[in-house]
């Protein structure tokens, strides 16, 4: 009998459920803290060039004394035709006839880069790395380049901890990665049945549109970035106290054939939902125990046909879908808003966007919602290239629905991934689709810089990944309802689609495959 069937003894979806929920999402609010903090803490407030020490610079010294400091400003920084200064340039000689009439200056007029270092808007951040290691002009890539070792550090804990979690358990991994800021919230999918799983997969998301919101708060009442960051690291201290109560996914230690700890844990859930106890031993069949000695590694993802199709597609997918979220979250200065109120609309469209998601999942499948998301971030981001710059209203709107249409995707992606892959390898599959999403969020702020080459150019770049990664989730299989995969002959051998109802064939059906004519 599979786990599904057990599941549904025990109840899949009750108070233990839903207290799993509760457990794991908590933390979970944690982690846009981090994952978008460098939106702030490396913010680049408006400056100029420092005009402090000028008494080398020319013989207009002392005149400059007796003026103002915007007076100062007028006669030693250039302009930009909107009329504000320019941040990285100043005059090689004072323009004093500026002072008269503010048009009356030659276009061949020379300046030079700030030399001095530069003058800093502290209304807004008292303190931002950009600020305290002057990261702008000619050093601006640099400050990008803090987001992009950020998230080669996590690309390289989704690789090591999707190893653990299939080794050593979810739970024991679990422990460590709130040490380290990391969290796989995903295993609350293994205790819950067919039907809801989009249920969990989607309300439990929630907490990251919970926890993105509230980054705007917090960075908007601190503003110095050391102190930032330790209030945002401060929850983490919460996460590990929730680990004790938080159980081991029954199914992986099934599928390892730690039956006697299984079978606490579900007698556990039985209790909790008011249900009856299972034998778990008589429920495990010879296919299982002969599974249950084998250990799995990130080779068993390209080791078998299916498998290996999935991987690769699949990996496409994060890859496209990283980054276009993070290339629209990280570009927050086009809304002609301040930073924290740009941030927190980002963060809020989020929850309508996944409710809706929420309702599409059940009703045209993971594929079609996977797609169409991706296909749709990418029309707004192309729209936006499009629409004069003047129309900044139009433009708003169109950002905010790609914002919200991205999030839509990796609200499906991490469903999808969970639901395509058995439970012998789940986790090292959602370690490597991690890991391919981080190369996509550690390229996402370089593709940023690309503006410089040309202003469009980081939107062309990210409005072609969002539409091939979408294309490319067309030739993935449909897991509506399928029961979820236990082991990799579960997805190799061609023995039809098992869907879970109430009239479902019993468990010798496998699957994520098209029902064919003749089955039915």
């Amino acid at each position: 009998m599979k786990f599904e069937k057990i599941l549904e003894e025990i109840n899949g979806f009750g108070s233990f459920q839903l207290l799993l929920i509760v457990l794991l999402c908590s933390p979970r609010i944690v982690l846009p803290c981090h994952y978008l903090l460098n939106i702030f803490i490396a913010t680049v407030p408006p400056h100029h060039c420092d005009l402090s020490d000028l008494s080398d610079l020319d013989d207009a010294a002392e005149t400059l004394t007796n003026l103002s400091d915007a007076q100062r400003l007028t006669v030693s920084v250039p302009k930009h035709k909107d009329g504000t200064f320019k941040s990285c340039e100043m005059f090689a000689e004072r323009q004093f006839q500026l002072l008269s009439n503010i048009s009356n200056i030659s276009a061949d007029v020379s300046t030079v880069q700030c030399h001095s270092g530069w003058v800093y808007d502290n209304s807004s951040f008292s303190s931002t790395l950009a600020t305290e290691w002057d990261l702008v002009c000619d050093r601006k890539s640099l400050r990008n380049t803090t987001g992009t070792i950020f998230f080669l550090g996590v690309m390289v804990g989704s690789i090591v901890f999707g190893f653990l979690c299939d080794k050593y358990g979810r739970k024991k991994t679990l422990l460590v990665s709130y040490v380290i800021s990391m969290v796989f919230s995903l295993s609350t999918i293994e205790w819950v049945d067919a039907d809801h799983r989009s249920f969990i997969g989607v309300i439990g998301s929630l907490s990251w549109s919970v926890g993105n919101m509230m980054l705007a708060g917090f960075a908007f009442l601190v503003n110095d970035w050391r102190t930032l960051v330790m209030v945002v690291t401060a929850p983490l201290g919460l996460a590990v106290l929730t680990w004790w109560w938080i159980p081991e996914s029954a199914r992986w230690l099934l599928a390892n054939g730690k039956v006697e700890t299984a079978q606490f844990y579900l007698d556990r859930c039985a209790k909790f939902n008011k249900r009856a106890k299972v034998n778990v031993e008589t429920l495990c069949n010879k296919e299982d125990l002969e599974t249950q000695d084998k250990n799995y590694t990130y080779l068993h993802l390209i080791k078998t046909p299916k498998i290996r199709k999935i991987s690769v597609i699949i990996g496409i997918v994060w890859f496209g879908v990283a980054a276009t979220y993070y290339g629209i979250s990280l570009n927050i200065g086009g809304l002609g808003l301040n930073v924290y109120l740009t941030h927190f609309i980002y963060a809020a469209i989020e929850v309508p966007a996944k409710l809706m998601i929420y309702c599409l999942l059940d009703i045209i499948g993971r594929r079609k919602c996977q797609s169409g998301t991706l296909l749709l971030t990418g029309t707004c981001i192309a729209i936006n290239i499009l629409v004069p710059r003047d129309l900044w209203i139009i433009r708003s709107v169109v950002a905010i629905l790609g914002k919200g249409l991205s999030e839509a995707a990796f609200t499906t992606v991490f469903l999808y991934t969970s639901e395509l892959y058995p439970t012998v390898v789940r986790q090292n599959a959602l370690g490597y689709a991690n890991f391919v999403s981080r190369v996509g969020v550690s390229v996402a702020p370089l593709v940023l810089l690309l503006d410089d080459v040309w202003t469009p150019l980081p939107q062309i770049v990210l409005c072609c990944v969002a539409v091939s990664s979408g294309l490319a989730s067309l030739l993935l299989p449909e897991t509506l309802k399928a029961r979820l995969p236990q082991t990799i002959d579960d997805i190799e051998e061609e023995r039809g689609r098992n869907i879970v109802s109430s009239h479902a064939a019993d468990s010798s059906a496998v699957f994520l495959e098209p029902k064919s004519e003749e089955d039915s």
